[in-house]
């Protein structure tokens, strides 16, 4: 993922401001959609159990109670390490794709800075197929990596591209996709679909993020939604089925009030407190010390006593 300048990550996700003077104050639409329950947990320990299975030193290590926990300990963080080079790789590839868009539209670029560090880390094969791809859907950017915002639900998000393709607009998302055993690239998520459609109902756009100066969106008047899976063997671009925008940009504004109530919870403060025990009356004290100021020898009537908790 990349990090826009007026993004910034705190405890509550990450989260935009309006210039790079203000304080943050809406979530991003990346937030927004992580507020979906989601699993991973088969998916940690096959991660774990593998590195663990993999360790050339594990026969050495078998002897050894204490080698064996390290090894252990190693192999369960090998799923937090897993996606975190997918994510650095991820960032390279997008800033590979924002330069292609730069260079097109004759502006200032990195292009082949970008491409160097992609083939540093023997990644050359996801520039060479957007390539391809670039040339065969005849891409015409107007905006790259442009920053919108929506005040009225509240977030804002960061579109990858917004491009011209065979006469029509398309709000543009890249996802960077490991390849299958049969070659392709592996399948897109369905929740792609809530971050273009969140894209489309934008309000507005960034104009200059040091000055805070913004304008009216002026792309979210029926574009096409394109997620382009972006792999090593090839690049596979999907639309958006326009039937099921409206399910899932209710999905996201419920998602969206989640988050609220989250942050809301998180900002009130301790939600468990500490209970001492209770302070009992001490059986040594005067039974007469519990009669009721004023009640004379001659009361009658029952008396119910029993000890308070402090």
């Amino acid at each position: 993922m990349t990090a826009p300048l007026l993004a910034h990550a705190t405890d509550y996700g990450r989260m935009y401001a309006r210039s790079t003077t203000e304080q943050f104050s809406v979530p991003s639409i990346t937030t927004v959609i992580g507020q979906q329950a989601h699993s991973l947990d088969g998916w940690f320990s096959y991660m774990g159990a593998s590195s663990l299975a993999a360790d050339p030193e594990l026969p050495a290590l078998l002897g050894s109670p204490a080698k064996i926990r390290q090894a252990v300990n190693k192999a369960s963080k090998a799923a937090e390490a897993y996606r975190d080079q997918a994510a650095a790789r991820g960032d390279r590839v997008h800033n590979y794709c924002e330069q292609v868009a730069l260079r097109a539209l004759g502006r200032p670029h990195r292009m082949q800075e970008c491409r160097d560090e992609l083939a540093s880390h023997g990644e050359q094969a996801f520039a060479a197929r957007f390539d391809e791809w670039w040339e065969l859907y005849r891409v015409e950017p107007l905006a790259p990596e442009i920053t919108v915002w929506n005040k009225t639900v509240g977030y804002a998000g960061t579109l990858d591209l917004v491009a011209r393709i065979n006469g029509r607009i398309c709000l543009i998302d890249y996802k960077t996709k490991g390849t299958t055993r049969d070659g392709t690239v592996k399948a897109l998520d369905d929740k792609v679909v809530m971050q273009l459609v969140a894209g489309m109902k934008a309000e507005e756009s960034l104009v200059d993020p040091v000055a805070g100066e913004w304008e009216p969106w002026k792309f979210g008047q029926n574009p096409m939604l394109l997620a382009v899976a972006i792999g090593e063997t090839e690049v596979r671009p999907q639309r958006a089925n326009p039937d099921v925008l409206k399910h899932h940009w209710w999905k996201f504004c419920a998602l969206r009030r989640v988050w609220e109530m989250s942050a809301d919870v998180t900002a009130a403060g301790q939600a468990l407190m500490p209970v001492p025990p209770p302070s009992f009356v001490s059986p040594s004290v005067e039974s007469a010390s519990l009669v009721p100021a004023g009640a004379g020898a001659g009361d009658s009537g029952s008396s119910l006593h029993s000890t308070k908790l402090a």
